[in-house]
């Protein structure tokens, strides 16, 4: 990515991502989809209940992975093959390590947690069962993300995404057979997920295990290097902490969601579903300029740099909007996939008639904090999470329900905090970080 058009190099790298991140959407989807037409509007909101927890616990060490991408890639960048190479197999032996980690945390965990949510009682035993079994497989989704992570940062966004398409494929069919086949419950959606992740993940590494380049994996190199831990910390520990801490502000918002019922969550969760995929384009833009950005600061091609920010800049905020009407107008044919119940259907529907129109200041936060992580400046873009999307999202619910008892105040604290971050991260950006490429 350090040469050629740069928005060649972007769109070519983002459209496989694109494709990749549309059937990494898919396996909750299908699950909710299956689940809620096969099993009822409880199952659907355990799902959904334990879908925020999940991607909480899991936030962080996607993040560590994120890091560890941003490390090779600037090795890549400046063709260091024997750094590479360090990075690579310290990467995956981080990745081993957290897998048993996140196994035993998710397991043992998921029954105080999603009490302490208020999730109704109703859908608690469904939602611990989803909870325990999707994590028991912690193994497949997490040295996934690792895997995927070193192909991305060596600029290969293609095979990530074959086998992705494979495992979705395994995904549904596993969901058709074990839910409407069978009649199983929600453990089955669980363990359908886990099983296709795991899958995807071996045919992730041996990928890895065959290319011809400084980035090959080879299992008896799996080593822990001191110097290269430290750096992959460096730059991933602020983006653990950033994803935990937007995961947080979800799961606090969902305690307040499940307050209205079940009616409430099966709504909301099945319009976060849809929600998912129309913020396809900005994962895989944000994705695609991490990748760029660190790779020409490697080689030292900072103008180049530049330029490419104010392209991705464009595609991601222009594609972000554009999906975000779509919703709007389609929002209550989208959530009656999931549950035709009128009151569900009216719950995800209130929901996106307010947050639609806001899009492009979500788009603009993720894209932002993907190219100071690429700069390798994490800890702005960490900061404005925690204080703008986590304290002040706690804050503003805390108080408005002081005063008045409304589910709409979890709808209008997306876009008001949506407002708030874009224009830090604007600020901090111009006044600080693109002056920083003018004197390296």
């Amino acid at each position: 990515m350090t040469e050629g058009s740069i928005q060649k190099k972007i769109i070519m790298f983002a459209v496989p991502m694109f494709l990749g991140n549309l059937f990494q959407q898919m396996y909750n989807a299908v699950d909710s989809l299956i689940v809620g037409n096969f099993v009822g509007s409880n199952a659907l909101a355990a799902v959904s209940s334990a879908g925020n927890l999940i991607f909480m616990v899991i936030g962080f060490f996607n993040g560590i992975s994120i890091g560890a991408g941003v490390v090779i890639a600037r090795y890549v960048g400046a063709r260091d093959d024997k750094k590479t190479e360090t990075a690579v197999h310290t990467t995956v032996a981080l990745g081993l390590i957290f897998s048993v980690i996140m196994t035993i945390i998710g397991v043992a965990s998921a029954p105080t947690v999603l009490k302490l949510m208020s999730t109704p009682k109703a859908v608690l035993q469904e939602s611990i069962v989803y909870f325990q079994v999707y994590f028991a497989g912690s193994v497949g989704f997490i040295m996934y993300n690792t895997f995927v992570g070193i192909l991305q940062a060596a600029g290969d966004s293609k095979h990530p995404l074959y086998y992705l398409m494979i495992s979705s494929v395994i995904n549904v069919v596993l969901d058709l057979v074990l839910i409407a086949g069978m009649g199983r419950g929600v453990e089955a959606a669980a363990f359908a997920t886990a099983i296709s992740q795991l899958f995807s993940a071996l045919l992730c590494m041996i990928r890895l295990m065959k290319v011809k380049a400084s980035y090959r994996f080879v299992p008896n190199k799996i080593k822990l290097n001191r110097d290269m831990v430290k750096k992959i910390i460096k730059y991933g520990l602020p983006s653990g902490l950033q994803n935990s801490i937007m995961s947080l502000s979800n799961v606090v918002i969902q305690s307040y969601i499940n307050s209205y019922g079940e009616q409430a969550m099966a709504g909301i969760g099945a319009y976060t579903k849809v929600e998912g995929f129309a913020f396809i384009p900005v994962t895989s833009f944000t994705m695609a300029i991490t990748t760029f950005v660190s790779q020409n600061i490697g080689a030292r091609e900072y103008e180049r740099t530049k330029k490419g920010v104010k392209f991705g800049m464009i595609c991601t905020l222009v594609s972000a909007q554009a999906l975000g009407i779509l919703l709007f107008i389609f929002a209550g044919p989208s959530v009656k996939l999931f549950d035709s119940t009128p009151s569900v259907i009216e719950f995800g529907v209130q929901r996106a008639h307010i947050v639609c129109l806001f899009f492009f200041l979500c788009a603009y936060t993720h894209f932002m904090s993907s190219v100071l992580r690429g700069m390798g400046r994490p800890i702005a873009p960490m900061m404005v999470f925690l204080l703008c999307w986590c304290v002040t999202r706690i804050l503003f619910l805390t108080i408005c329900d002081l005063f008045v008892h409304t589910i709409y105040t979890t709808y209008w604290v997306y876009p008001i905090t949506w407002i708030l971050s874009s224009t830090v991260l604007f600020l901090y950006y111009k006044k600080v970080a693109v002056k920083s490429l003018d004197i390296m």
